[in-house]
């Protein structure tokens, strides 16, 4: 009990932190008159990533890797099956020519690299499977394409220039940015101990409470930020916002934590691996089911109760 009220303060700090993190350092960024688009692209993006950045690099410090590879890839199924499902049966969502035609190949082909750094044994005969630190610089580079191409969509015109940021005074700005690091730091630290806690006593491996519980909980922005974006009828946001967190979650995210710390990789993670392939290809798929390019209800619908079947599939096998 103790360890489960720990993992839930953890999540609270963990997002209470990311939040007030943004809104300081959007305020400050504003001050000195840097472009919308730079914030959106830097302080709003890693801030709604931050949990998970930051629950890595723990793990990676602590020398729990399994929690690495679980944490991107339960975040990254949750986004995809869990949140789309969710927004898809509030409305159907409307999918821009942008995010159809290289986003969304972009996030299939991020989980289509995770698959090859994770079968050395298949590919090069080794006994174990390891994703080295030389693949997470590999992963670094995809990940400076990435924002590179975002940049210049951001330039064109195409993405949303109107990025909401508060009024701050100079010294409540760096009091939220001083407080959201701290705040993701305890949080994160605390997340990490306390999930590590939880598998021991409860006879489980790191690998499903990360897949599970941790992945859930620091992918909470992300469902906020969705649900909100197709309550105010910006459906497109929705799905955007998803896609790029996917992107984010492999390239950056997996591709920092493998640098600070190379991870063996277990058999078992092959299934999360073909599960989040799985998912980019049926989301690819649907958009073209109906008319025009949209994720309809029933697929919403579909969604969900996949990664109710998931779910229950880890924990039946754990």
């Amino acid at each position: 009990m103790l360890n489960a009220l720990l993992l839930i303060v953890g999540f609270v700090l963990l997002i209470f932190g990311a939040d007030k993190l943004v809104d300081g350092a959007s305020a400050l960024a504003r001050k000195y008159n840097i472009p919308n688009i730079v914030i959106g692209l830097t302080i709003v993006a890693f801030g709604t990533s931050a949990p998970e950045l930051v629950v890595n690099v723990f793990a990676a410090v602590s020398g729990n890797t399994e929690l690495m590879l679980g944490n991107v890839l339960g975040s990254n199924i949750f986004n995809a099956l869990g949140i789309l499902g969710i927004c898809a049966v509030m409305a159907p969502l409307a999918v821009k020519r942008n995010t159809t035609w290289i986003e969304i190949p972009l996030a299939f082909l991020a989980a289509i690299v995770v698959l090859v750094i994770a079968n050395d044994v298949f590919l090069d005969k080794n006994a174990t499977n390891i994703t080295t630190r030389s693949e997470g610089v590999m992963l670094l580079f995809f990940f400076v394409i990435f924002l590179v191409y975002n940049l210049q969509v951001a330039k064109s015109g195409r993405a949303s220039d109107d990025i909401e940021t508060k009024e701050l005074p100079m010294l409540k700005s760096l009091l939220f940015i001083v407080f959201g690091l701290t705040g993701l730091v305890i949080g994160g630290r605390m997340i990490v101990t306390s999930a590590v806690e939880i598998a021991q006593l409860m006879g489980i491996s790191e690998r499903i409470i990360a897949l599970t519980i941790v992945a859930v909980g620091t992918s909470l922005p992300e469902l906020a930020t969705s649900v909100v974006a197709v309550r105010k009828g910006n459906t497109d946001i929705a799905i955007g916002n998803v896609v790029g967190s996917n992107i984010f979650n492999i390239f950056f995210i997996f591709g920092v934590s493998s640098v600070i710390a190379p991870s063996v990789i277990g058999p078992n993670s092959q299934i999360d691996i073909f599960v989040n392939i799985l998912a980019s290809l049926l989301l690819f798929f649907f958009i073209f089911t109906g008319k025009g390019r949209k994720l309809e209800r029933w697929e919403g619908i579909l969604f969900l109760f996949m990664y109710v079947a998931y779910l229950v599939f880890l924990i039946y096998g754990a």
